[in-house]
């Protein structure tokens, strides 16, 4: 089983990317960034946003897609900091926020195709939200996420 890792930037106010190449890679990835903009402490409405993952394997190959806590101790919730300053979110497989992407630990699951289509890219959008009413302090709010596809 081959490793890609790549990191995505998850930002309040600007996302950030860059990659790091894996040994002999068969497959690549890239990502467009989630960044959740402004986010108004009066709200009664979470921030969702919408970022993508793309692969391409230039062979059949089962795939897995894992991303990390990032800069939180947990996945539930992860978080964005500002200084020492906190914002709560998550990242999720699904529009319905009912399963948040990780490492197939405790509650949460994996992106996961068993055959994927040869020298084609194939994208998959992660789902991120920032839950309201939290009472965070004016600030840039910036967390990094690892992104590892298995393959």
């Amino acid at each position: 089983m081959r490793k890609l890792f790549l990191t995505l930037g998850i930002a309040g106010v600007a996302g950030l990317l860059s990659s790091v190449a894996a040994i002999a890679a068969t497959c690549s990835i890239g990502t467009t960034p989630v960044s959740f903009g402004a986010y108004d402490v009066f709200s009664t409405i979470p921030v969702d946003i919408t970022g993508s993952i793309t692969f391409n394997c230039d062979a059949a190959a089962s795939v897995s897609v894992v991303l990390s806590k990032g800069g939180s101790s947990t996945y539930n919730p992860r978080r964005m900091l500002s200084g020492i300053e906190q914002l709560n979110y998550n990242l999720y497989l699904d529009a319905a926020k009912s399963t948040i992407w990780g490492d197939g630990t405790g509650s949460t699951s994996i992106y996961s195709n068993p055959s994927t289509p040869v020298n084609q890219n194939v994208t998959v959008t992660i789902y991120g939200s920032v839950p309201a009413r939290q009472n965070a302090k004016v600030g840039s709010y910036s967390d990094t996420v690892t992104v590892t596809i298995n393959y």
